[in-house]
């Protein structure tokens, strides 16, 4: 009998591929083709349609990388076609093994009205059924002739990820333009074959099932006559109706298959061309709805639905119908699927904000569910921002790419750093592009880890970036799979319909507790630097546009500027992408994200600008040179109120407290900074050797070590350049002692280092500033290498188990050592401003302006047994794929080491370094419109509520993981304060208005209030 499966197994693979797909189409005619290439950047569907084309052959190559090319195709149905179903196969030069990461096409009528999307496994077109013959077929495609960057070898470098280095040679050959008719019978066969015969294959062995399905695939293939499988399919099909007919087994695991097209809004491709793919899988999905009853398609990322309504109003009719039939389904309720673990506080919180709010805008929908199924990892404090969201679920997939430890659970609770729980999935499939294959079911049903308390899993179907989503032959074996013995059954369900069963089973699932780290992906914390810079400053200033504006609105009149500020934050979140932010892109994306990030920048200068200018008074007023200093951080800056303005004093030069010495020569090399509070050695080479706590008496560096030491490693992963740094790039270090000059500063208290490696350089200045227990350390690169990681190294004097890193609203803490290889694995991590290493009575922090990647070892030194715990941040790589010029070029960097830190320290120092005061012309004083009287209570945001209604939202946290009383003073007249969630909606009564508000906040607790302007 084995030899028998064997046989049938081959003989059916054969008979499947030479026979029957290939009589689905029994008949076919050409079609004629003209075509016309649009000269640049992709034009209107008018003009497309309306352009005049020249002929062009099946054989011909077309379609220079990034080019827009018009086809026309154009025929007759053959009389002797009357009564049967007639399509156009209009196959662009596809290669089927690579859905959505080639050429696509989306196809109109003659009246620019969209049929549908054209993929490497959806060329067809349905003409009739039945047609009555003489017909006469007139069809336009947009085709996109996006260059092949995976090449299915994602390490090879490649200059075709840039339109202005991607060269003009046609990437593709016209496949097949022609009409066919498309026999009903035989696909059917098609479908129910496969779907055996991959349910065959899964099967055990020795299953009797197993040999049920082999005997009926054999007889139906008994019947069927090679010469006229059209004739013979019914036939065949009927050797098959017994073993389709019988059920799944009552404990079946039961599969909710949800409609999907993950599309990253950008990657391999320019965001201009996200566009019209989220256009061209939504023709398709809407086309599929109207022709299957049972079929729900779900979409995620506002910001590709905004582009369709925008850029594609006929696509967007037809969304706008299947939303309403409750078919084509918003879910998420972000902007983007973006990182979540380089966000900051509130930009997490403003993709819901602004994903939420246009569901519900445009359609009445507010989402439960957070569907990220491709983010590279999960940070700890998103739980609460989910739940302050008003949501309350969240799928993900990607946690199944770990590479040292498997992830125990596919449904839990996650816990966040403040305790909120989160229902979470993962879906058992392994794959967010599931193709409804027999492999694919099979692996969900025996991967679910959760078997005996559970049954349910979902699997999101359809082919993604591009590849057009779900398919028809999807469709057709998930009602195969409905109900079939040996089969996981399959339902089409919206993610709503599935949590509610899920949480419905699993009264009591396992909690899992802090960040979702991803074994894998682990250099995106740092490639693309300046991308990376882009998104912090962008941040900030956003912080500081909307404080200046609420503030000048509130107390000199001054226009908030609502649209510009809401259009500004949606450019900023779509760049937090997953696969933007952390450097994942091809050059082309990160070239126009350093030019959008310029602009960003600009606009938001000038309406702080325009705010302080309102605030300030007379700019000749006053009696020390008419100066105000604005201090946008949440703490007090030595005069200057958390969120306010002073004036400037006349001793003040810019410091707040005493003098700083030298620097003076070092006895040995080099020279000796301090300033009072903490004495700063740097020797011959430049390297920190000493950062001393006077009040404290305790030293920073470890002994005979010295920090602010940049090393230099080989970076060549296994796969995925841009993606990923493998631990075993560790093993080979180079330490970059060797400086090319070793000078005093141009400021007093700073020594200016000069180091020259390979093609690049290093310029470092090191600045004691006064009056303050910090030692800034500025660095510019000028970084040519190739397939190199450069990180900057602190070994510290402190014996700590575990540090504290921030993250969104709070800190996480990850283990120093590696007892486990859960542990082991986070061998790099991802901070915002702040990493932590403290004993109880003493600690040491790092801040920086824009760094995010890191790593913290520990080791025990046999001279005196003590401990060393090296911090090193992360500044850049070279990687050459999927952007061969990665990093190259100049770039600045912030950091300061803070000895004596605590934990609010830490928050506080971060917060200065990202914010700096700025002086503006003028004689006021300009008290916050808030003020809180405890330090750990950190706001976040102060801004006018988005209703135009003139009220104002501050949002804050507890930030130091302890509970804390804080009062909150409004300094303008409310008539209410108002609990509320991240969308400004109210949750609970009103503090009594007028008075200042008494709170007492749980550690990290996140709280908005809406502070209701007096009338």
């Amino acid at each position: 009998m084995h030899d028998d499966r064997t046989l049938v197994e081959a003989r059916l693979k054969r008979v499947l591929q030479e026979r029957v797909r290939p009589a689905v189409h029994p008949e076919s005619v050409p079609l004629e083709v003209a075509v016309w290439h649009a000269p640049g950047e992709p034009v209107a569907v008018a003009e497309g349609l309306a352009a005049a084309s020249a002929p062009i052959a099946v054989g011909d190559r077309w379609g220079a990388p990034w080019g827009t090319s018009w086809f026309t195709v154009t025929g007759t149905v053959p009389e002797r076609w009357a009564g049967r179903t007639v399509e156009a196969i209009l196959d662009l030069g596809f290669d089927e093994n690579m859905p959505g990461f080639q050429c696509e096409g989306l196809v109109y009528r003659p009246d620019g009205t969209p049929v549908k999307g054209l993929n490497p496994r959806n060329q067809w077109v349905r003409v009739g059924a039945p047609v009555e013959g003489g017909e006469e077929v007139r069809l336009h495609i947009e085709a996109a002739s996006n260059p092949v960057i995976l090449d299915y070898h994602p390490f090879l470098p490649t200059r075709l990820g840039d339109k202005e280095t991607a060269g003009t040679a046609p990437q593709y050959r016209l496949a097949r333009m022609d009409l066919v008719v498309f026999d009903e019978a035989v696909w059917q066969l098609v479908i129910d074959l496969e779907v055996l015969g991959e349910l065959m294959a899964e099967l055990p062995v020795e299953s009797a099932r197993r040999y049920e399905l082999l005997r009926a695939i054999g007889r139906a293939l008994d019947v069927i006559d090679l010469q006229d499988v059209g004739g013979t399919a019914e036939a065949a099909r009927a050797e098959l109706a017994g073993v389709l007919s019988a059920p799944a087994v009552p404990s079946a695991h039961r599969i909710s298959a949800v409609g999907h097209a993950h599309i990253d809004s950008a990657w391999l491709w320019p965001l201009r061309e996200t566009v019209r793919k989220v256009a061209r899988t939504a023709a398709n999905m809407t086309a599929l709805l109207r022709d299957e009853p049972d079929f729900v398609f779900v979409m995620s990322q506002a910001q590709q639905w905004a582009w369709i309504k925008e850029h594609r109003p006929e696509v967007w009719a037809e969304v706008t119908k299947a939303v309403a039939a409750g078919r084509f389904v918003p879910t998420g309720g972000m902007w983007v699927e973006s990182d979540t673990n380089m966000p900051g506080s509130e930009a997490m919180a403003r993709q819901f904000v602004h994903g939420k709010r246009f569901f519900i805008d445009e359609f009445g929908v507010d989402n439960d569910e957070v569907w990220l199924p491709d983010t590279f990892g999960f940070a700890a404090g998103l739980p609460q921002i989910i739940k302050a969201a008003g949501s309350r679920r969240l799928l993900t997939q990607k946690i199944s790419w770990s590479r040292t430890n498997t992830f125990p659970h596919h449904t839990f609770l996650w816990e966040g750093i403040d305790g909120t729980r989160i229902f979470t999935h993962f879906p058992p499939v392994d794959t967010y592009n599931c193709s409804m294959s027999g492999r694919e079911i099979a692996h969900a049903a025996t991967n679910f880890k959760d078997k005996g308390v559970a049954r349910h899993s979902l699997a999101p179907t359809g082919w993604g970036d591009g590849g057009g989503g779900t398919t028809r032959e999807m469709v057709a074996k998930a009602a195969r799979l409905r109900d079939l013995e040996g089969s996981a059954t399959v339902t089409w369900e919206t993610p709503a319909a599935f949590f509610d069963k899920a949480e419905a089973e699993y009264a009591h699932p396992p909690v899992w507790t802090g960040e979702l780290y991803l074994e894998l992906h682990r250099a995106t914390l740092t490639s693309q630097a300046k991308t990376k810079r882009g998104n912090r400053r962008s941040e900030s200033l956003l912080r500081e546009a909307e404080l200046w504006a609420a503030t000048a609105a509130v107390r000199a009149g001054f226009a908030y500027p609502y649209a510009q500020l809401d259009r500004i934050w949606k450019t900023v979140l779509l760049h937090q992408f997953h696969d933007i932010l952390p450097g994942s892109s091809i050059a082309w994306v990160h070239r126009e994200a350093e030019r959008t990030y310029a602009a960003v920048a600009g606009e938001l200068e000038e309406i702080i600008g325009a705010a302080q200018r309102a605030l300030a008074g007379d700019p000749a007023g006053g009696t020390v040179g008419g100066t105000v200093v604005f201090n946008a951080a949440p703490h007090t800056r030595a005069a200057v109120p958390a969120g306010g303005a002073a004036r400037a004093d006349a001793n003040d030069a810019g410091g707040d407290g005493a003098g700083v010495s030298g620097p003076t020569a070092r006895e040995g090399g080099g020279y000796l900074l301090d300033n009072g509070l903490l004495r700063v050695e740097l020797d011959e080479r430049g390297l920190v050797v000493s950062a001393y706590d006077l009040a404290a008496d305790r030293e920073t560096v470890a002994p005979g070590q010295a920090a602010n030491l940049l090393q230099i490693h080989p970076d060549f992963p296994n796969m995925w350049d841009a993606w990923d740094v493998d631990e075993f790039y560790r093993n080979t270090v180079t330490d970059l002692t060797e400086a090319e000059e070793v000078t005093p500063g141009d400021e007093p208290g700073s020594v200016r280092v000069v180091r020259a490696f390979g093609a690049s350089t290093v310029t470092q200045v090191l600045t004691l500033p006064p009056g303050a227990k910090r030692l800034d350390i500025r660095t510019e690169v000028d970084w040519h290498e190739t397939e190199k990681f450069l990180k900057l190294a602190f070994p510290l004097d402190v014996h700590a188990e575990r540090y504290a890193a921030e993250s969104q609203y709070g800190h996480v803490y990850r283990p120093t050592h590696t007892n486990t290889s859960w542990e082991a694995a986070k061998f790099e991590a991802c901070n915002h401003r702040f990493v932590h290493v403290g004993e109880p009575d003493w600690g040491v922090a790092l801040v920086n302006d824009s760094t995010y990647g890191h790593d913290v070892t520990r080791t025990v030194r046999p001279a005196d047994s003590g401990t060393t715990t090296t911090v090193r941040i992360s500044l850049l790589r070279a990687p050459r794929f999927p952007d061969p010029e990665t990093d190259q070029g100049l770039h600045h960097f912030h950091h300061a080491l803070v000895p004596g830190a605590t934990i609010g320290d830490a928050v506080r120092e971060g917060h200065f370094v990202n914010l700096p005061e700025r002086r503006v012309p003028g004689d006021a004083e300009v008290a916050p419109l808030v003020t809180l009287d405890d330090d750990a209570v950190v706001v976040t945001a102060v801004k006018l509520a988005d209703d135009e209604s003139g009220d104002v939202i501050v949002r804050f946290h507890e930030s130091r993981g302890a509970r804390a009383r804080a009062t909150l003073t409004p300094n303008f007249p409310i008539s209410a304060a108002v609990p509320a969630d991240l969308l400004e909606r109210p949750l609970a009564d009103p503090y009594p208005g007028g008075e200042p508000v008494s709170l007492r906040l749980r550690p990290f607790e996140l709280v908005t209030l809406r502070l209701v302007r007096g009338r």
